[in-house]
């Protein structure tokens, strides 16, 4: 297994090369959004079902760095209006997990079975009953097992999930985590939206993690930029789940967006351009982009920008 160490860097702190495994697609997952397979309720209410699969999964997290992580996959992963769509990872799973989108309201319906070789569950922030919760022993999920979690979605905002089985750090930074986006009942207003989740990795299992990525790939957006119109409104779903760092940041350049923590308020708290996060903290940052060029943005812990916590915006006409 590579480490980062070994790969060389740009002057201008990118990785060189490419991922070419095709194991992720940060791309992709970037503006995925699975509102599940769709069904009215008689009370005029929406039913979202999800089929969901853990999997044992390698992956390239930078050019020739290998991972062995666990993945959650959507099967049959649905757009909003309810036509079929591919989700990142295809059917072997991605990291992070499907992002899940629905309305405050909605019965959520998920059918998880865990093929991996070790146990795992499904544990998601926000409301619901104490025997849907992931977390305790009896409630593990075993290899070949299967549970069916079943809650209404609420409160409104940005949450995530993420398995809470045991060592809990470990099968977090293995891999097993996600986005779980309630959209409240009046709906939101239009914007570009972007899923930013940053993470880290550590390749030499020392408990210190050797790569930062925004979406697992470090320094993705530095070669592919993240395009952008002026003037357009944009959206982002920012959720940390960096493991054994308690603190990530993440720090715009050149313009201020207004931070909304958690999602839950109906305006924006503050107009800044840097924010932190603790561990399974997340915001909702909105902003639009004035002037026409390229823009970077990363954590502003240097470590984790250059070891591949970094990217950049290119604002178009």
């Amino acid at each position: 297994m590579s480490n980062m160490g070994d790969m060389d860097m740009k002057p201008d702190m990118a990785v060189v090369g490419e991922c070419t495994s095709g194991t992720l697609d940060p791309d992709l997952f970037l503006t995925h959004f699975d509102w599940g397979k769709q069904t009215k309720l008689p009370d005029g209410s929406t039913r979202r079902e999800y089929d969901f699969v853990t999997y044992d999964k390698e992956i390239e997290i930078a050019p020739g760095v290998f991972f062995p992580a666990w993945a959650y996959t959507s099967l049959t992963p649905h757009d909003k209006e309810g036509n079929p769509i591919e989700g990142p990872g295809g059917v072997t799973g991605h990291v992070p997990g499907p992002t899940i989108r629905c309305v405050e309201g909605d019965t959520i319906v998920i059918n998880y079975t865990n093929q991996s070789d070790h146990p795992h569950t499904l544990h998601f922030h926000g409301f619901h009953h104490a025997d849907m919760d992931g977390s305790m022993k009896d409630q593990f999920v075993y290899k070949n097992g299967t549970f069916k979690y079943e809650f209404t979605a609420e409160p409104f905002g940005l949450h995530l999930y993420h398995c809470h089985s045991v060592p809990l750090k470990r099968h977090i930074h293995k891999g097993l985590y996600g986005t779980y986006i309630v959209d409240p009942k009046e709906g939101v207003t239009p914007a570009k939206e972007f899923v930013m989740v940053m993470n880290g990795f550590d390749t030499n299992f020392d408990g210190g993690n050797e790569v930062y990525a925004l979406n697992s790939v470090a320094h993705h957006h530095m070669r592919h930029p993240i395009v952008v119109k002026k003037d357009e409104p944009i959206r982002l779903y920012v959720v940390n789940v960096t493991e054994f760092d308690p603190i990530n940041s993440f720090h715009l350049h050149a313009n201020f967006f207004y931070e909304n923590r958690t999602g839950t308020s109906k305006k924006a708290e503050y107009f800044t351009d840097t924010i932190m996060l603790c561990q399974g903290e997340r915001s909702v940052l909105e902003l639009t982009f004035p002037r026409l060029g390229m823009y970077m943005f990363h954590a502003h812990q240097s470590e984790f920008a250059e070891l591949g916590w970094m990217g950049n915006f290119l604002v178009v006409e």
